[in-house]
């Protein structure tokens, strides 16, 4: 199957055409009809959060996202509230507790604001389910369908590491907002003057943090389960400082449109940022979202403007002349890069500029980053180390070390 067949309706709506969208997120050529599992992408990333309607401004404010879609006590569901906004192909539902019984009061209570359910749009829920069963994954939820005037959408979850779940979708035959049971919603938010429309076209990746000794159950989990493959592998010395260390794996569906990196703690002197997310997330979960743009320069000053706060870069880094031997020609001066802390890598495909948000949330769990690709499929590798200096005097900071 061409990746042109691989693009939903939804995201030709939001203009991302397809050498935007191989660009943006490094799409390959696959067969869909031999895969077992088949992946066409990101459907929705569900958050739990401890106050939906101030998530969702914040979404809107600060992230350029906009308000589609609304499911609460005034369409008839009395256990929650949730908002579905849209940046370009990505699509965010920020849920939060309105019964305080709901399951989702429990739920962070525990975990604090983090996503639950990774959704994932597949072409035949139940061909998905079947396999999965199969290998032995745990089916939360059986293939059903939820039917309004708008059409009918298929779903079934299964269940991942920690609380975390994905939910199949195939809205092949829905024109409706989001899902049966939501309406249509607007938001008077405008943004500043003189800002780009939007502010991230995708989702890139999805960073899910196991605990010691099991990512390589969880990489064979989605290798058997859902015939993700090994895109690539990080360990020893290419991830680690002289006081933390971690092991990371990532694995991809065929069409590369979904990637998965997960991380494991390693021994180091201090605790490493996978402890402290397990620590305070009270176990796995996803530990942060890349957004790919087409402009992180702007993208960062817009962002800033509103508040959102990135790590910190130190200056020696941009300094070091084996940077720019490394990195040769890139679309923005060093200088320009510098002063936002953008890092920059190459690999043999090309390079990609990457920055990373401070823990969005009260605690020292989920965070954000932002990612412009120039041919690159990497995941700056090149950087990881000031990466995680950067965190570790953040952790320092908090007490958390």
């Amino acid at each position: 199957m061409s990746i042109e067949q691989t693009l939903n309706d939804e995201e030709r709506l939001a203009g991302l055409d397809l050498r935007q969208l191989e660009q943006l997120v490094g799409l390959v050529q696959y067969d869909e009809s031999a895969d077992p599992f088949p992946v066409s992408g990101w459907d929705a990333l569900v958050w739990v959060v401890g106050n939906a309607v101030q998530t969702a401004h914040f979404l809107q404010s600060a992230f350029g996202m906009e308000l589609i879609a609304y499911s609460g006590p005034e369409t008839g569901n009395r256990d929650h509230r949730a908002y579905v906004l849209r940046s370009g192909a990505a699509r965010f539902v920020v849920t939060g507790a309105y019964d305080p019984a709901s399951p989702r009061a429990d739920h962070h209570r525990a975990h604090g604001d983090g996503i639950v359910d990774i959704a994932l749009a597949v072409p035949d829920v139940d061909r998905c389910v079947a396999h999965a069963r199969a290998q032995g994954a745990t089916v939360v939820a059986e293939p059903h369908d939820l039917t309004d005037e708008h059409g009918t959408v298929r779903l079934a979850t299964i269940g991942a590491y920690g609380d975390t779940v994905h939910t199949l979708v195939d809205r092949s035959r829905y024109t409706g907002p989001y899902l049966p049971g939501y309406v249509a919603r607007t938001s008077s938010h405008r943004p500043r003057p003189g800002r780009p429309r939007r502010l991230f076209q995708a989702v890139d990746h999805v960073v899910g943090n196991v605990e010691l000794g099991a990512m390589d159950r969880w990489v064979d989990f989605y290798n058997r389960v859902m015939g993700f493959t090994n895109m690539a592998e990080f360990i020893g010395d290419d991830i680690a400082t002289d006081y933390s260390a971690l092991m990371s794996k990532v694995v991809a569906n065929g069409n590369h449109r979904v990637k998965f990196p997960l991380n494991e703690p390693a021994v180091g002197r201090r605790k490493s940022q996978i402890d402290e997310f397990l620590e305070f997330y009270r176990g796995p979960g996803a530990q942060h979202v890349a957004l790919a743009t087409d402009d992180i320069v702007a993208t960062v000053d817009a962002m800033r403007a509103e508040g959102v706060e990135f790590l910190a870069t130190p200056d020696s880094y941009y300094e070091d002349p084996g940077l720019r031997a490394r990195i040769g020609e890139v679309r923005v001066p060093i200088e320009e890069l510098q002063a936002r802390g953008i890092l920059v890598d190459r690999d043999e495909d090309g390079y990609l500029l990457q920055i990373f948000t401070t823990p969005t949330g009260d605690r020292p769990t989920v965070f954000f980053e932002l990612i412009e690709r120039h041919g690159s499929l990497g995941f700056g590798k090149g950087n990881f180390k000031a990466l995680f200096e950067a965190i570790e005097r953040e952790q320092e900071k908090r007490g958390n070390f």
